[in-house]
């Protein structure tokens, strides 16, 4: 014990107290230092707030290295801050490079600032995501279709970029896709990775489209490897067929000016008593919400928009 507290009085008590300040101030190269440092610290996250912190650090080094060598003279002093000077000069450089080479097209930009950037997804995740799709956006002409029912297979997951989608089951109309919406994502819900399987709806074209694919096995191999996308997708996912469930609450009604409500599913039996009761749930698949609900009245109700 006696030997530590030695150690710490002669760490503190080797050098002697300031008795006297000095009284003029430092130049104004030390002040700018300061500044660039306080303003630098206050930088964000991601490429740009990184390139932002870097480099008004390292203006802040640069100058603490000219105060030091014309004002100080002191060689430590100049050493150790034109050392953090370099440091963060090639780590602006390395910030730099990364930034080009994520780099993406318009249409891959427009996507990641519409849909990813204001979910907190970074550049790095979302190149995994454009590369796992070949970077590559598919056009179908109007009054193409994308898929028919009972013959094209689910073999991918597409996300519509541009124009409008029709979503038709045995020539009766259900709901348009829009961009950012998934053309097909019922279909990836109701199957395992294992499982194969068709559309139950034929999708058109209404207008010239653009959209993105990713093909399942390659998609499924990339949620292995990177757990976080795989949750990313799944939230995604869910909140368009929820969005679609809902396009489809819209249209049905259920006779005498009542509108079936999906959320409420027994409610309308207590509304109309004639009519006999109807469990829709028996005839919507797993993970399907465009099959078209049996059993309801005036489904001829469905309109477009």
């Amino acid at each position: 014990m006696g030997e530590n507290a030695s150690f710490w009085e002669s760490l503190i008590y080797a050098h002697p107290v300031c008795t006297t300040w000095k009284q003029e101030a430092e130049g104004s190269i030390y002040h700018l230092a300061s500044i660039l440092f306080v303003v630098g610290f206050m930088g964000g996250s991601g490429f740009f707030g990184l390139l932002y912190v870097f480099s008004l650090l390292g203006l802040g080094f640069l100058c603490s290295s000219v105060w030091a060598w014309l004002d100080v003279c002191a060689a430590d002093i100049f050493s150790w801050n034109f050392i953090l000077f370099a440091i963060c000069f090639v780590q602006f450089i390395y910030v730099t490079y990364q930034v080009r080479s994520v780099s993406f097209d318009r249409e891959f930009q427009e996507l990641y600032s519409s849909l990813f950037q204001p979910l907190g997804i970074s550049l790095t995740v979302y190149r995994k995501i454009v590369l796992c799709c070949d970077a590559e956006v598919v056009t179908l002409e109007k009054e193409h279709c994308y898929a028919m029912q009972g013959k094209t297979p689910i073999d991918k997951l597409s996300l519509l970029v541009s124009g409008r989608i029709r979503v038709t089951v045995d020539g009766e109309f259900l709901h348009y896709i829009f961009p950012l919406q998934f053309l097909d994502s019922p279909e990836w819900d109701s199957l395992r990775p294992t499982e194969e399987g068709i559309f139950q709806v034929t999708l058109t074209a209404e207008t010239d489209c653009r959209y993105v694919a990713w093909r399942r096995k390659k998609l499924y191999l990339l949620f292995a490897k990177h757990r976080f996308i795989s949750r990313l997708f799944s939230i995604l996912i869910g909140s368009d067929i929820a969005e679609k469930l809902y396009a489809l609450n819209d249209r049905v009604h259920v006779g005498k000016g009542f509108r079936y409500d999906i959320r409420l599913p027994n409610f309308y039996h207590v509304s109309l008593l004639e009519t006999p009761p109807v469990h829709p749930s028996h005839h919507l698949q797993r993970g399907s919400p465009r099959r078209k609900p049996m059993g309801i009245t005036n489904c001829s109700s469905f309109i477009t928009q």
